[in-house]
């Protein structure tokens, strides 16, 4: 992507190097709470309830502690890519809210180490970037990066801001009204149903990504060959039934939260084709054919 000179976001909240210094109380994560986590299906190996329990649990109190923190310069470059890329998503989503005659609030990037606490709960680097409606902000810790390289072989700028332009789609929703919405459907849905409300609405942040980058390449004639290829790969191996295959061996198309990896793809290159809100309702048509 060709960022230089581009504009850096100031609605970042950098807490790297602060220790959140809470202790978290058992407890299930609820149905809602399996959207408001995000992008949990991008971990490679483990149970992911595992984490999910233990990452969006309800804090007991305690402090953050700050200790002085020195970034490498990788992520220090990848922290200002961040900022770069949010400001885009500001910049794209005012334009596509003002043509509807409404105001886009955005949200806050929230930087951290190892550990976080946010207004849906605590949470770990292992949880992955998230989106957190309760405080409206997303949720990243910049290693992330370098796992996806290292255990997914997904690599490059426009493969990193899609991930980041994914949870701003949720961000979107929310400010649309639809996130809340699926959580309310979704607390009187059996698990199964619940897990399928979540793939429309994972799909649909995947085309609100598409959306995004569709219209940050016309307002800024950014992207560059490969570009493209980049963000479809790695919708590609984001896939419930790629990394359910890669952890265990085997699918369980029931318990898919996020959606297959054909679904991810075709949902994103959707949004990055079209660039028009009206043709990422995921919600209408038939589940079988998302």
């Amino acid at each position: 992507m060709r960022l230089n000179g581009r504009r850096q976001s100031s609605n970042i909240d950098d807490r790297r190097g602060q220790r959140s210094g809470f202790s978290a109380k058992a407890g299930g994560l609820g149905i809602g709470g399996l959207i408001i986590v995000g992008i949990i299906t991008w971990l490679t190996g483990g149970n992911p309830l595992d984490v999910l329990n233990g990452s969006v649990s309800s804090a007991l109190g305690g402090s953050g502690t700050t200790e002085e923190y020195v970034p490498t310069a990788q992520e220090e470059e990848l922290a200002q890519f961040s900022r770069q890329i949010l400001a885009s998503t500001e910049d794209v989503w005012t334009e596509e809210f003002n043509k509807m005659g409404l105001t886009y609030e955005p949200p806050t990037l929230v930087l951290f180490n190892d550990a976080v606490q946010s207004g849906c709960g605590n949470a770990t680097a292992s949880t992955g970037p998230f989106y957190c409606s309760a405080d409206e902000c997303l949720y990243i810790d910049l290693s992330f990066f370098s796992q996806m390289r290292q255990n997914l072989g997904s690599d490059g700028d426009f493969a990193y801001a899609y991930v980041i332009a994914h949870e701003v789609g949720h961000h979107v929703q929310h400010l649309l009204g639809t996130l809340d919405k699926a959580h309310s459907q979704m607390s009187r849905m059996s698990e199964t149903d619940a897990n399928k409300e979540s793939v429309r609405i994972e799909l649909q942040a995947d085309f609100l990504a598409g959306v995004w980058g569709h219209h940050e390449n016309r307002m800024f004639n950014s992207l560059e060959e490969g570009d493209l290829e980049e963000a479809i790969s790695t919708a590609s191996v984001i896939g419930d039934d790629y990394l359910q295959k890669k952890a265990q061996g085997y699918v369980v198309p029931d318990a898919f939260n996020h959606g297959r990896s054909d679904q991810r793809m075709r949902w994103l290159k959707k949004g990055l084709q079209s660039g028009d809100l009206a043709d990422g309702d995921t919600f209408t048509p038939s589940y079988s054919s998302l």
